[in-house]
C-alpha cells in the first residue's frame, strides 16, 4: 500500500476553510476519493462527510537552460461531519 496523504496544506485561505470543517491535503496523484476518505478517517480518527479533489498543474520554472515544468500534483479538500475537528490544524 502506498501513502495517500503527503502533507497538509496550511495557507491563509485553507485556515478559513478549516473553520468551516474543510481541510486541505496534498495527496498522491493516483489516489481515489475513497482512498483519501479511508486514510483521513484512519489517521485522524474522524468521520468524513465528503471529499473533493483537484489536479493542480505544475508552474513553469525559468532557468538559464530554458523553461522546465514542475510536476502536476493533486489536492484534496476533505469535509468533515459537524462537530469533528483535526487537531493538527488547530495547533493543539
Amino acid at each position: 500500500m502506498y501513502y495517500v496523504i503527503k502533507r497538509p496544506l496550511v495557507t491563509e485561505k485553507n485556515s478559513i476553510l478549516a473553520e468551516k470543517g474543510v481541510y486541505v491535503f496534498e495527496v498522491e496523484k493516483t489516489a481515489t476519493k475513497a482512498d483519501i476518505k479511508k486514510a483521513v478517517e484512519k489517521y485522524f480518527r474522524v468521520k468524513v462527510a465528503g471529499v473533493n479533489t483537484v489536479l493542480c498543474r505544475g508552474r513553469a520554472k525559468r532557468t538559464r537552460l530554458g523553461v522546465s515544468a514542475a510536476p502536476k500534483w493533486k489536492k484534496a479538500l476533505v469535509r468533515l461531519n459537524k462537530g469533528e475537528k483535526i487537531s493538527l490544524f488547530e495547533g493543539a
